[in-house]
């Protein structure tokens, strides 16, 4: 299949420095390449040796979640063909894509083989890697195609993954499944001897809709668009009304907001506060507890739950609370009524289950099921974090300021809808520096207001390097949607994801380290993504 994202990609080559991967002939290539299949300037490079070398194959599957049907997907499957095997863990009754596990220092080479009917490419979410290699829409291979990625592990050990980004697509492709977790260990993190193996959960909240016959439903319309997608079923690891059985110790829980455009306001149903030990871009200092967690998407936590005090049979539910839609957009753009059905809700023409905002629901259910030994200890302290300071910046009187905003059916920032080979002088960026950056969402004026004028929260996302948090601003006007989950926000460590509210100046000190090249800045509602509210930055 060919679409017109090849043809603008094309057009865009000489700006990514295409030809910095070797093209030279090869005598041997893997038995599934082909030079007819290999994407030029995507050849695996001679002077690259990899610890370890990964074929990850985009196709349509079908996977049973619910009785009676089975349902249609789009599925990453994966294989490790030189080095560690576990580094691979394809989970076959799921329609996630496998989760990754790597290690700080490593070299690898992954193939991205596209059997899908329809162009697609793979981000390496929260990674800091070449710009050639960070999954940037212009590089979206066609069906019967595939990509070569090569880079080193450069991150700190934390919880990342990887998705989708095709060019008006990314949407509906992450929401058919084509996303994972990309898992990531270093040698600091091992030696705090948190909880590992079948104690490290790993656990992704999505929402969806589903017909009677158990299909995936996704209208695509313009209310869709405009407020992001709401489902009227969560889903977590793919399964529906999950439950997880523990154990009587503590846990590391690794919680991803996968969602399309849904926020999540997290809880125990007990009371129990959360002791939060990472958030996007791995371990904090030390342990940090909130009374609930506001998980916007693409964002993600650990958590550290010590099960040892309670009896067997005892049932805990996490909880997404109520919250106020105020200020928030027509119809619940932070949230979304829940159904817990597959037919459709009230509005499900509409975008699915929109009717009410913040509505309170069950997310998932433990169950202590067994009495164990262990005696686990929260270090007092997990890490060291070099905190930046406006004295960083190689800007620090004058900060890029970005504003949020949607107008005339578009998703915009700073009054521009993307496009490629469209980089303008405020998009460029000198390379090895630290960067003042502001998220302004009607901080200054009218921002985000969308339809009807109503304000609606962004979660941004920069990819490259990851930042962290200088400060929030929010207006006093900013009304109960901001205070409703603002107990729930955590801005210290390192982060890749920021959740922007309605009348908010979010500051951040973003580095750009390494790497020159096209590295991509947008809000993680999906659905303005699609609808342009995503730029490049040149780092050069």
């Amino acid at each position: 299949m060919k679409n017109n994202v090849n043809i603008q990609r094309r057009k865009l080559l000489k700006f990514a420095g295409a030809g910095a991967v070797a093209t030279a002939a090869f005598s041997t290539f893997p038995g599934f390449l082909n030079a007819k299949t290999m994407r030029v300037g995507s050849r695996p490079s001679l002077d690259f040796n990899p610890d370890i070398e990964i074929r990850l194959t985009g196709e349509v599957k079908y996977v049973s979640i619910f009785k009676g049907p089975t349902t249609r997907v789009w599925k990453v499957t994966g294989e490790v063909l030189k080095g560690d095997k576990t580094a691979i863990t394809n989970d076959k009754e799921s329609y996630l894509a496998p989760t990754i596990r790597l290690h700080k220092g490593q070299k690898v080479r992954i193939y991205l083989k596209n059997e899908l009917p329809s162009a697609t490419i793979l981000h390496w979410h929260g990674l800091h890697v070449p710009a050639k290699m960070d999954g940037n829409p212009m590089y979206a291979i066609d069906n019967g195609e595939t990509f070569v990625y090569e880079f080193e592990i450069l991150n700190r050990a934390g919880t990342y993954w990887y998705h989708a980004h095709t060019h008006n697509l990314t949407a509906k492709h992450v929401y058919s499944g084509l996303a994972g977790f990309f898992i990531v260990s270093d040698d600091e993190e091992q030696a705090l001897k948190l909880p590992r193996g079948e104690f490290d959960v790993p656990l992704v909240i999505q929402d969806r809709n589903f017909d009677q016959q158990n299909q995936l439903k996704y209208d695509g319309g313009m209310m869709q668009r405009m407020h992001g997608f709401l489902g009227e079923q969560i889903l977590v690891n793919g399964r529906p009304e999950f439950k997880l059985p523990v154990e009587t110790r503590a846990y590391r829980m690794r919680l991803l907001n996968g969602s399309n455009s849904r926020i999540y306001k997290l809880a125990w149903d007990d009371g129990t506060p959360i002791k939060v030990i990472a958030t996007d871009g791995g371990l904090l200092e030390r342990a940090e507890t909130l009374p609930y967690l506001t998980l916007a998407p693409a964002e993600r936590r650990e958590i550290w739950v010590d099960f040892s005090g309670k009896e067997i049979g005892t049932e805990l539910t996490l909880r997404s609370l109520e919250f106020s839609s105020g200020g928030m957009g027509m119809m619940g753009g932070m949230g979304g009524g829940m159904r817990g059905g597959r037919g459709g809700g009230m509005m499900g023409g509409m975008g699915g289950g929109q009717s009410h905002a913040g509505e309170e629901f069950t997310v998932l259910k433990v169950r202590v099921t067994k009495k164990s030994s262990s005696n686990d200890v929260l270090p007092k302290r997990l890490s060291k974090i070099p905190a930046l300071s406006v004295a960083d910046a190689e800007n620090p009187h004058s900060p890029r300021r970005i504003t949020l905003s949607m107008r005339h059916m578009s998703a915009l920032l700073n009054g521009r809808s993307y496009k490629m080979n469209d980089i303008r002088q405020d998009e460029v960026v000198p390379v090895n520096t630290v960067q003042l950056m502001e998220f302004d969402n009607g901080f200054h004026g009218m921002g985000g207001m969308g339809m009807m004028g109503m304000s609606m929260p962004h979660p941004m996302h920069l990819h490259g390097e990851q930042f962290q948090v200088l400060k929030r601003e929010v207006r006093s006007k900013s009304g109960k949607g901001y205070t409703s989950v603002s107990e729930g926000f955590l801005d210290k460590g390192w982060k890749d994801t920021v959740l922007v509210m309605p009348g908010e100046k979010v500051t951040i000190l973003k580095p750009f380290n390494d790497y020159t090249g096209l590295f991509m800045y947008h809000c993680h509602n999906l659905e303005h993504e699609d609808m342009g509210m995503m730029r490049d930055l040149l780092v050069k």
